[in-house]
């Protein structure tokens, strides 16, 4: 994120640590976005350098995230909370939302990055609706202050279904707060208190990296590419594909179930996307799905 001065390089805003890559600028990287400040740029050159075809699997994975809003839209839902949002490159959810139901449906992004947070309330002032659209400061893990926090913005109804989504964000861990006694990744006891709190009819939708059914020759680069974030940036966990299923607790998964993101759904693909294959889907290394609370 600079200017051709480099002024905004210079002075980065407050509370951001300039030591670490980011991982939603680094992702945001990878997806040809421009919102990233030079220690990103040089860690996802690191890494693209090693394991060229992530480009592609970040852009498949938000392909995907399309077309979730989108099925789910068809299927009468029309309020969503986009939780670990990111940066909005290659559209952010409400925009993909309006296109298909202008005015008729309501999003809140929740990021713990400030920078995604700044970018994602920019692109709302200029693009957005007060009244339908908010992105708020909030700590995935501490899922009852996220889901206070959504409510003081009088965008959803939280006593009507809604659609919770968590795409490409479980695979970074999870911290807990050393103050709270507990060690270890508290990913899944977040998730787990989600769907607690989302009202009966709501959807949870997620995807995860996995290092299980993965093509062979990916086995080597993914272990180099945990080793790389775990090390410079944020660890992260490659869960297996049961691990992944349990994060859905008790919602019925919908057709397909949990599968590579791009066998999800192919046809609410839009055709102004990139149409993203892989010589076999797993090549993806992306599982992804989407789970249905029971009404």
């Amino acid at each position: 994120m600079a200017d051709e001065g480099g002024e905004l390089e210079a002075y980065p805003p407050p509370g951001i640590d300039m030591r670490r890559p980011s991982v939603a600028r680094v992702y945001d990287y990878y997806l040809g976005g421009d919102a990233s400040w030079a220690v990103d740029r040089k860690f996802g050159d690191t890494v693209l350098d090693q394991f060229p075809m992530l480009g592609e699997i970040a852009k498949a994975n938000r392909v995907f995230l399309h077309r979730v809003v989108r099925h789910l839209i068809g299927r009468g839902v029309t309020q969503f909370i986009d939780i670990g949002a990111g940066l909005p490159t290659m559209q952010h959810a409400h925009q993909v939302a309006d296109d298909l139901a202008p005015g008729r449906t309501r999003v809140v992004y929740a990021d713990y990055d400030p920078i995604a947070v700044s970018h994602s309330q920019a692109l709302l002032e200029e693009h957005g609706d007060p009244a339908r659209h908010a992105a708020i400061h909030a700590d995935l893990r501490a899922p009852d202050r996220l889901w206070k926090q959504v409510q003081d913005t009088a965008i959803l109804d939280l006593n009507q279904p809604i659609a919770i989504m968590l795409i490409a964000v479980l695979h970074v861990q999870q911290p807990a707060s050393p103050r709270s006694g507990d060690t270890g990744d508290v990913g899944p006891a977040a998730v787990a208190r989600y769907r607690e709190l989302a009202p009966p009819g709501s959807y949870l939708a997620l995807s995860h990296i996995t290092d299980e059914g993965v093509p062979p020759d990916y086995q080597q680069p993914l272990a180099k590419l945990k080793e790389l974030y775990d090390n410079n940036s944020s660890p992260v966990i490659w869960r297996k594909r049961h691990e992944i299923r349990e994060l859905f607790g008790d919602f019925d998964l919908i057709p397909p179930g949990l599968t590579w993101t791009t066998e999800w759904h192919p046809e609410d693909r839009s055709p102004t996307e990139p149409d993203i294959t892989f010589p076999t889907p797993n090549g993806s290394l992306i599982l992804a799905g989407v789970g249905h609370k029971a009404p």
